[in-house]
């Protein structure tokens, strides 16, 4: 049986927490943010946690965690 493939986008994109959740970052901080509320930037730093109902499309792309 050959081995499945990791989606390189997604290992680069999530992690794993101790417990086992996944992790990801806050997206639209990259460029634009003389538009963006300081509120929105204050809350879109570090990380946290994918949403329940997503966890299982992200999985299926990383099948060896």
């Amino acid at each position: 049986m050959p081995k499945m493939k990791t989606r390189s986008s997604v290992k680069k994109r999530f992690s794993v927490t101790g417990t086992g959740k996944l992790k990801r970052n806050f997206a639209k901080k990259r460029h634009c943010l003389f538009c963006k509320t300081q509120k929105m930037k204050r809350q879109a730093r570090g990380t946290t946690l994918v949403a329940e109902c997503d966890v299982q499309i992200v999985k299926q792309f990383l099948p060896y965690l």
